[in-house]
């Protein structure tokens, strides 16, 4: 059952798009996140640098995009475990590079995807309400 919506001054209608759950935006962030270590890998771009990190951005605001933003945590913290375990020390074996390197690279994925998120939850266009004055009414009234 598809409930549709039309933008305002719009008529075009559209199916609503839900959001999905918190648990299931965790699922896709962990599969997700591993089908991007196995691509790193595979293209040699295994390593603690931009391309990596950027790729886990983009995937973020991808998963943002579509989730609720009370999942954009859940969807930042699994990002930063796979980057952590996988790209930055390898092997599946988290590390601590200082507080100031950890806390930002945890919160710039956590920040992507809660901006996604809340960017599809903005309306797109104010509602304008349009005032029709009608002439010729009979007896001669105007509303």
């Amino acid at each position: 059952m598809f409930f549709y919506t039309a933008r305002p001054g719009g008529r075009r209608y559209r199916p609503v798009v839900g959001r999905l759950p918190v648990p299931l935006s965790g699922a896709f962030a962990f599969l997700g996140s591993a089908g991007l270590v196995l691509g790193l890998a595979g293209v040699g771009e295994l390593r603690a640098g931009w391309v990596a990190l950027g790729s886990f951005a983009v995937l973020g605001a991808l998963l943002g995009r579509r989730s609720r933003p009370v999942a954009a945590p859940l969807i930042g913290g699994v990002q930063w475990l796979f980057y952590n375990g996988y790209v930055v020390h390898r092997y599946a074996v988290l590390g601590w590079a200082g507080g100031g390197v950890e806390c930002a690279r945890a919160g710039l994925l956590t920040a992507v995807a809660l901006l996604a998120a809340c960017s599809a939850t903005w309306p797109r266009r104010r509602v304008r309400a349009e005032r029709w004055v009608l002439h010729g009414l009979p007896n001669g009234e105007h509303r």
